[in-house]
């Protein structure tokens, strides 16, 4: 991994991988070629945070949702990320990236649990990029996941009501002990969260690209990034040009 050319790197970046299926749809191939094609683009991202010096990237993989979609997209899908983890995952663990796993596992086929808790069990000592898949995840599904634990503690007598705190919350959601990111991304020209990280979006900034993400290159993340430089991130204060007038 490489020192980053950045002047303001963001510690965090969660991307929304969006756009496979029109991707495909715009050149008369079936949605699962655009599924595999975004494959590739996640491996050339993986590098260019690393290279960027970016410390965690959280890409959303599938949603709680995404089951909906027909029988033989999401068998596909889910072959695609057991194909990922058996083809990169010895090169991501000699790359020294870590792979954290968040989502609901408890409804999860035990040989894609298998395979997520085996890169997770791999990676655990590796010190470069933290690479956060959130596979089977919904943000509402998360908080309230966070809610019934902290519920059945005052139940249980182990922690009373007034004492539950937004650090409290945080530390039983999925990302605990992840930093909130700093920057979130959509391909696709679409502009919503669609219930992602919805508790951890707090203060992100927020760049939505009119990409697919099959065409996501290093290039573009480059240039989202320089964008994200120029920000002037405040989080509930004053700007760095308003606070050096006042003093």
């Amino acid at each position: 991994m490489s020192e980053s050319i950045f002047v303001t790197v963001p510690e965090h970046v969660a991307i929304i991988m969006d756009g496979n299926g029109r991707w495909a749809k715009q050149r008369g191939l079936p949605r699962t070629m655009g599924h595999r094609k975004g494959v590739e683009a996640v491996r050339g991202t993986v590098r260019a945070a690393g290279a960027a010096g970016i410390k965690y990237l959280t890409l959303f993989a599938f949603s709680s949702e995404n089951w909906r979609r027909p029988e033989a997209e999401v068998s596909d899908l889910l072959g695609l990320l057991k194909a990922f983890i058996r083809r990169d995952l010895a090169e991501l663990h000699r790359q020294n990236v870590r792979i954290k796993v968040i989502g609901d596992r408890h409804s999860l086929r035990s040989d894609i649990l298998g395979l997520l808790l085996e890169a997770e069990e791999t990676t655990k000592d590796n010190t470069s990029l933290t690479l956060v898949i959130a596979f089977n995840y919904g943000s509402r599904d998360e908080i309230a996941r966070a809610v019934v634990s902290l519920a059945r503690d005052v139940e249980d007598g182990r922690l009373r009501a007034q004492d539950i705190t937004p650090a409290l919350i945080n530390a039983r959601l999925d990302t605990a002990g992840i930093p909130d990111p700093d920057l979130i991304i959509r391909t696709s020209g679409e502009e919503r969260l669609s219930n992602f990280l919805l508790w951890q979006a707090a203060y992100s900034e927020f760049i939505f690209l009119p990409e697919y993400w099959p065409d996501f290159s290093p290039e573009i993340f480059r240039s989202a990034l320089e964008t994200f430089a120029s920000r002037d991130r405040r989080f509930g204060g004053l700007s760095s040009q308003a606070a050096a007038v006042g003093t």
